[in-house]
């Protein structure tokens, strides 16, 4: 059993920063992990995801913006958000032990948190 838990979501404006953060307990802490989010009404949408040895992958929609990043001491997954655009407001989750490590398919992943809500005004 495990749990993931997100905070650090917010509201902010356009170009602003915001830093997620995914407490994760027992086998929750996976090998891989990622961050997905979601607008209302469409599929949830891969942001970037991680393997043990640091090595990440990302949307294009946010690459050299995001920062996906992991302290294994604490547990805990990352994800620093910079330049942020109205475009990028949406509930943000956290989730880890895909079937394909660093994938950016929701499908592939086994454990999810509940979600922080990010919105971006302009």
């Amino acid at each position: 059993q495990g749990q993931l838990v997100e905070s650090g979501g917010g509201s902010v404006q356009a170009g602003g920063s915001l830093r997620l953060s995914c407490a994760a307990s027992g086998y929750a802490y996976g090998y891989c992990m990622g961050w997905f989010r979601q607008i209302p009404g469409q599929e949830r949408e891969g942001v970037a995801a991680i393997d043990s040895f640091g090595d990440t992958n990302y949307a294009h929609s946010v690459k050299g913006r995001f920062t996906i990043s992991r302290d294994h001491n604490k547990n805990t997954l990352y994800l620093q958000m910079n330049s942020l655009k109205p475009e990028d407001t949406a509930m943000y989750y956290c989730a880890s032990e895909p079937s394909v490590c660093r994938s950016l398919v929701q499908y592939e992943y086994n454990y999810w948190g509940q979600g922080t809500q990010v919105t971006v005004s302009s």
